[in-house]
């Protein structure tokens, strides 16, 4: 009997010790064709798969397998990236939840509904875009500026700590990141004059290792020690206006082991009227690149120095191979497609992949800036007649960007990259503004607009090297979804229409599609689960662009609100 009960004990550990997640198993993430265990499929960000049985000449047999609601009133936008581990599906939801669901069934095995206070300030509606995994825990963030720890298994809290002051502006949308055994997160509130930083904490106990502000002026903490300031303190801030400065890093980050840094995109500077800021405003609408071991900034490159058009910079660095060196891509909100060394920040190439846009003629490859285009500026109010509204420009792309949360993907195959992209301008103004702790923080006004009768979304094939694009699929409304890549030669993205679509990666050519009953805002995921390819998507309509999209909205104010999980695979023969 003690013999059996022994056995029995250590058959447990076994699997105890089998179910950890670990630092070799995320750095395989990419390659690991049985699970999902970071956003982005990999920490490169790439969203490549080696999967072929799905292929383009099969996945006109693609079948769904189930679907799984999320229940309740809670509906608006769900733009959650699942994650999959050990049978096991992890996805966030709208109003920050959480969901364990049986990957061939689709049963609900647990939920967690984070509390939330009166009183939160999501910017961009009440999303969550994912968590992580680490050891035996899934952990995100929460939309009252929280991380949570949850035991995979019961769903059960194990930590909790709080990033900052929901009541200032501050939230949590992005999935964690975990590099080097430390879970890095950013911070949402750029429109509300939140400091922007990355965070670098245990992921066993939360507790804090280093903080890494991306506002220049601010101080920097490693061990709860002073790390030195990032940039020099008025270099690029006018007065005391880096203490507001914005750049939330709203997306999260991506991480590639070959050069030890982790890549955070930076958003817009607050407030939006840039003559309150005159100066580069750094290290806001950039990429900034952080050794993970030291919590400093190891290099940045800028796309829109002052930004004055809501900009950002936040899209995802995507590293991939180039000529035998290491690259990043980089979709940026402004319109300009950027190829970055990804050791040491200097710019190799940069395209517009969205047409018409204004502000800038073209990037110079020199010296990296943009070549502005200074009569499509926003006015300064203070030098108006009544002092109330500066000289209105009509910009492109509008605010909402030629790109924006939705990430690209990137084949090392075909070796280009897959881009969703929108065509819209934006009549843009500047108005007056002061800070108020809690108060939105513009200074601008704005009335988006489509560019095109025809289309206001395109999803688009480019090829990093020479800029040029391979092919575009044409979509009626915004695409605001992300994109999945695999070695079958497909292309899988989804509409706000609803659909989710395959094309051949080649061509374009659309092969499937299927109607999941609500917009698809989210990115795919595929992996494989005993011998057989599965495809999954988060559908549900919402975002920004019912709320802020002008008459972009009017154009899509029939779309239908939702809240699912759809998964797929192929029929058995």
């Amino acid at each position: 009997m003690k013999l059996k009960l022994l056995a029995l004990l250590m058959t447990a550990a076994a699997a105890h010790v089998s179910a950890q997640v670990t630092d070799a198993m995320i750095a395989n993430d990419a390659a690991d064709e049985s699970s999902v265990l970071s956003w982005g499929m990999g920490t490169q960000g790439q969203r490549f798969s080696s999967l072929t049985a799905i292929n383009t000449k099969t996945v006109k047999n693609l079948a769904p397998v189930w679907s799984m609601s999320f229940g309740g009133e809670k509906q608006r936008g769900q733009e959650s990236q699942p994650l999959i581990y050990k049978g096991k599906m992890f996805v966030t939801a709208s109003y920050s939840r959480l969901f364990a669901v049986d990957v061939k069934t689709g049963e609900k095995l647990w939920k967690y509904e984070h509390r939330l206070p009166e009183g939160i300030m999501p910017c961009c509606d009440v999303v969550n875009r994912g968590a992580a995994l680490y050891d035996n825990l899934v952990i995100f963030g929460t939309l009252d500026a929280q991380l949570v720890a949850l035991d995979q298994n019961t769903g059960k809290v194990v930590w909790k700590e709080k990033i900052d002051d929901y009541a200032a502006g501050y939230s949590q949308t992005a999935a964690p990141l975990i590099a080097e055994g430390l879970l890095l997160t950013g911070v949402s509130g750029g429109e509300f004059g939140v400091v922007g930083r990355v965070e670098a904490r245990d992921p066993k106990t939360g507790k804090m290792v280093w903080t890494r502000p991306v506002v220049e002026g601010h101080m920097g903490y490693k061990d709860g020690k002073e790390n030195g300031i990032s940039g020099t303190t008025n270099a690029t801030w006018p007065g005391e206006t880096w203490k507001t400065g914005g750049a939330a890093t709203w997306l999260g980050g991506t991480y590639d082991a070959k050069t030890g840094l982790a890549y955070f995109g930076t958003g817009n500077p607050g407030p939006w009227n840039s003559h309150v800021r005159k100066g580069d405003n750094l290290f806001s609408a950039s990429t900034v690149a952080i050794d993970v071991k030291s919590g400093k900034i190891a290099w940045h490159y800028q796309t829109t120095p002052n930004d004055a058009w809501d900009f950002d910079g936040v899209n995802e660095f995507v590293t991939f191979d180039m000529d035998g060196k290491r690259m990043g891509g980089k979709a940026d909100r402004n319109g300009f497609f950027y190829v970055i060394d990804a050791t040491s920040g200097k710019l190799q190439n940069a395209f517009p992949f969205v047409n018409g846009n204004t502000w800038a003629k073209s990037i110079d490859i020199a010296t990296g800036r943009p070549n502005f285009v200074p009569e499509n500026r926003p006015g300064d109010p203070a030098a108006s007649a009544d002092g109330k509204k500066g000289s209105s420009v009509f910009a492109a792309p509008g605010f909402l960007g030629g790109k924006n949360q939705m990430p690209m993907a990137y084949s090392p195959k075909t070796k280009m990259f897959y881009v969703p992209t929108n065509e819209w301008g934006m009549d843009i103004w500047n108005e007056p503004i002061s800070y108020k702790k809690g108060g939105a923080y513009l200074g601008a006004g704005f009335t988006i607009k489509p560019l095109y009768d025809d289309h206001i979304g395109s999803l688009r094939a480019y090829d990093p090297k020479t800029g040029k694009m391979a092919w575009e699929v044409k979509n009626n409304a915004p695409l605001w979804g992300g994109v999945l890549t695999t070695a079958g030669d497909l292309v899988f993205w989804g509409t706000p229409e609803g659909y989710l679509m395959a094309a051949d990666a080649k061509n374009g050519k659309v092969l499937w599609k299927f109607q999941t009953g609500s917009g698809v805002v989210a990115p795919p995921i595929t992996w494989q689960q005993d011998g057989e390819q599965y495809i999954s998507v988060v559908s549900g309509w919402g975002g920004a662009v019912p709320l802020w999209g002008g008459e972009v909205a009017k154009k899509v104010n029939f779309l239908e609100q939702g809240g699912s999980v759809w998964t797929f695979k192929l029929p058995k023969s």
